[in-house]
């Protein structure tokens, strides 16, 4: 039996699509029939991600910056079906050396932009379509050096189950992830990311590390499945069962 795509003729948006989640997310949901915008900071990352993908437009901005985004969403032309957004690495400090304006920041981009981005959707995203935010699992197990990074994912599922109310018939949802073998994770390791490798598959019960093509796999599943709203799924090949 051959496999309909599951986002056929649909639009999909995704911020931080130049590397990693994003990329392989994009480069599913054109797998999956969508045509694929994406978005993020480096303008000439983002032409060498579309050439890969073969995403119909790029748009170079900071997601954090409230002006831009308000000029992005204005100048869509029709409306979208689906926004993922991936932008923004962790903060990790401990409390000794915690800078609070780098916490500020890490907290906007991870629970005040997707706010603002809820409200850009409506009018923009068509009814059924979803808004779909990344997030982790730092707050499930309370570790020195993380409450940044444990506020904004600990906050994540509240945010997405009031947002999905408030802009319904939207859909909301959030992805929590683990570690992801991506560029992010090899710039905030350094030399200790082979150890981390292999740590987690002598350790998780699926015997690997989570890819960015499992999360690719968990955000079109989001984007098609028009039950979903308000949740937030993990993905962190078991690690919490450890």
């Amino acid at each position: 039996m051959t496999h309909a795509p599951e986002l056929a003729g649909q639009t999909v948006v995704v911020i931080g699509g130049s590397s990693g989640m994003g990329l392989e997310t994009a480069r599913r949901a054109r797998e999956e029939g969508a045509e694929v915008i994406l978005t993020g900071r480096n303008a000439e990352h983002l032409r060498q991600a579309a050439a890969q993908v073969g995403a119909r437009d790029t748009v170079a901005f900071d997601v954090t910056d409230s002006a831009a985004l308000d000029q992005f969403f204005a100048g869509l032309t029709g409306p979208i079906d689906h926004l993922y957004m991936t932008a923004g690495g962790p903060y990790y400090a401990p409390l000794a050396d915690l800078e609070f304006d780098r916490a500020l920041r890490a907290l906007d981009a991870h629970l005040l932009v997707p706010l603002r981005i809820g409200q850009h959707a409506v009018g923009h995203v068509r009814p059924g379509g979803s808004l779909l935010f990344m997030s982790g699992t730092g707050a499930r197990r309370p570790a020195k050096g993380q409450v940044t990074a444990a506020i904004g994912t600990a906050a994540m599922p509240a945010l997405v189950a009031n947002l999905a109310l408030e802009i319904a018939p939207i859909r909301v949802n959030a992805i929590a992830a683990g570690f992801v073998d991506t560029p992010l994770s090899a710039r905030l390791l350094g030399a200790d990311l082979d150890a981390r490798r292999a740590e987690l598959r002598a350790t998780l019960p699926i015997g690997r590390v989570v890819e960015p093509a499992d999360v690719a796999a968990l955000a079109v599943h989001l984007m098609a499945n028009t039950a979903v709203t308000g949740a937030t799924y993990d993905i962190d090949g078991g690690e919490q069962t450890v």
